[in-house]
Protein backbone atom coordinates (compact mmCIF):
# COMPACT_ATOMS: atom_id res chain seq x y z
CA UNK A 1 0.00 0.00 0.00
CA UNK A 2 1.46 3.51 -0.74
CA UNK A 3 1.85 6.13 1.64
CA UNK A 4 -0.17 9.12 1.47
CA UNK A 5 0.65 12.52 3.55
CA UNK A 6 -3.31 13.46 4.14
CA UNK A 7 -4.82 11.29 6.99
CA UNK A 8 -8.46 11.17 5.30
CA UNK A 9 -5.94 9.67 2.42
CA UNK A 10 -4.14 6.70 5.09
CA UNK A 11 -7.64 5.72 6.07
CA UNK A 12 -9.25 5.85 2.12
CA UNK A 13 -6.26 3.81 1.25
CA UNK A 14 -6.94 1.48 4.10
CA UNK A 15 -10.69 1.53 3.02
CA UNK A 16 -9.66 0.80 -0.32
CA UNK A 17 -7.39 -2.42 -0.30
CA UNK A 18 -10.11 -3.76 2.19
CA UNK A 19 -12.98 -3.82 -0.46
CA UNK A 20 -10.43 -4.54 -3.60
CA UNK A 21 -10.71 -1.10 -4.78
CA UNK A 22 -8.16 0.93 -6.08
CA UNK A 23 -6.97 4.31 -4.66
CA UNK A 24 -6.33 7.13 -7.07
CA UNK A 25 -3.99 10.25 -7.77
CA UNK A 26 -6.70 13.19 -9.25
CA UNK A 27 -5.08 12.89 -12.49
CA UNK A 28 -5.54 9.21 -12.54
CA UNK A 29 -9.66 9.57 -12.09
CA UNK A 30 -11.87 8.49 -15.18
CA UNK A 31 -14.85 8.80 -15.47
CA UNK A 32 -16.68 5.48 -14.38
CA UNK A 33 -14.40 6.31 -10.56
CA UNK A 34 -15.64 8.18 -8.20
CA UNK A 35 -14.08 11.40 -7.16
CA UNK A 36 -13.43 12.30 -3.24
CA UNK A 37 -13.25 15.72 -2.57
CA UNK A 38 -12.17 17.21 0.69
CA UNK A 39 -13.12 20.90 1.56
CA UNK A 40 -14.41 21.49 -2.29
CA UNK A 41 -10.79 20.57 -3.90
CA UNK A 42 -10.74 16.40 -5.49
CA UNK A 43 -8.04 15.02 -3.37
CA UNK A 44 -8.69 11.26 -4.83
CA UNK A 45 -10.33 8.71 -6.81
CA UNK A 46 -11.75 5.37 -5.80
CA UNK A 47 -12.14 2.60 -8.47
CA UNK A 48 -14.28 -0.19 -7.93
CA UNK A 49 -12.93 -3.27 -7.45
CA UNK A 50 -12.56 -6.11 -10.74
CA UNK A 51 -15.69 -8.15 -9.97
CA UNK A 52 -14.09 -10.84 -12.07
CA UNK A 53 -11.61 -10.37 -9.49
CA UNK A 54 -14.46 -10.04 -6.29
CA UNK A 55 -15.07 -13.73 -5.15
CA UNK A 56 -11.10 -14.37 -4.89
CA UNK A 57 -10.67 -11.13 -3.06
CA UNK A 58 -13.73 -12.41 -0.80
CA UNK A 59 -12.18 -15.78 -0.22
CA UNK A 60 -8.86 -14.30 0.45
CA UNK A 61 -10.08 -12.06 3.20
CA UNK A 62 -12.30 -15.33 4.72
CA UNK A 63 -9.08 -16.83 5.22
CA UNK A 64 -7.47 -14.13 6.69
CA UNK A 65 -10.36 -13.68 9.05
CA UNK A 66 -10.75 -17.38 9.94
CA UNK A 67 -6.92 -17.49 10.52
CA UNK A 68 -5.97 -20.58 7.94
CA UNK A 69 -5.95 -21.12 4.09
CA UNK A 70 -8.94 -23.14 2.72
CA UNK A 71 -7.02 -26.22 2.21
CA UNK A 72 -6.33 -26.42 6.16
CA UNK A 73 -10.06 -25.58 6.84
CA UNK A 74 -12.32 -27.71 9.36
CA UNK A 75 -15.99 -28.41 8.71
CA UNK A 76 -16.45 -25.44 10.98
CA UNK A 77 -14.24 -22.99 9.09
CA UNK A 78 -15.60 -24.05 6.01
CA UNK A 79 -19.20 -22.88 7.34
CA UNK A 80 -18.03 -19.99 9.40
CA UNK A 81 -16.23 -18.68 5.77
CA UNK A 82 -19.84 -19.44 4.11
CA UNK A 83 -21.43 -17.65 6.65
CA UNK A 84 -18.68 -14.39 6.22
CA UNK A 85 -19.40 -14.89 2.39
CA UNK A 86 -22.96 -14.53 2.75
CA UNK A 87 -22.91 -11.36 4.90
CA UNK A 88 -20.94 -10.09 2.42
CA UNK A 89 -22.93 -10.39 -0.47
CA UNK A 90 -20.42 -13.01 -2.89
CA UNK A 91 -23.38 -15.38 -3.21
CA UNK A 92 -25.04 -12.47 -5.52
CA UNK A 93 -22.59 -12.84 -7.82
CA UNK A 94 -22.83 -15.51 -10.71
CA UNK A 95 -21.84 -19.52 -10.52
CA UNK A 96 -20.52 -18.31 -7.11
CA UNK A 97 -22.00 -21.50 -5.26
CA UNK A 98 -20.11 -23.47 -7.26
CA UNK A 99 -17.11 -21.50 -7.34
CA UNK A 100 -17.63 -21.25 -3.71
CA UNK A 101 -17.42 -25.58 -3.33
CA UNK A 102 -15.09 -25.62 -5.79
CA UNK A 103 -12.64 -23.24 -3.82
CA UNK A 104 -13.64 -25.18 -0.45
CA UNK A 105 -13.73 -28.32 -2.16
CA UNK A 106 -16.82 -29.37 -1.22
CA UNK A 107 -20.24 -29.91 -2.82
CA UNK A 108 -22.45 -27.11 -4.27
CA UNK A 109 -25.03 -29.02 -2.11
CA UNK A 110 -22.82 -28.66 1.26
CA UNK A 111 -22.79 -25.19 0.38
CA UNK A 112 -26.33 -24.74 0.29
CA UNK A 113 -25.98 -26.69 3.51
CA UNK A 114 -23.89 -24.64 5.45
CA UNK A 115 -25.78 -21.33 3.99
CA UNK A 116 -29.02 -22.92 5.45
CA UNK A 117 -27.14 -23.30 8.99
CA UNK A 118 -25.84 -19.78 8.76
CA UNK A 119 -29.30 -18.55 8.15
CA UNK A 120 -30.37 -20.84 11.76
CA UNK A 121 -27.50 -19.11 13.78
Amino acid sequence: MATYNHPLLETLAAFAEAIGARLLLPNEITETDFPIFWENEMVCGLRRPDLNEALDHLLQTAEQKIGTSRENMTRIEKQQTVALLNDWGAFTLRKSVEDVAEALGVSRFTIYNYLEHSEQN
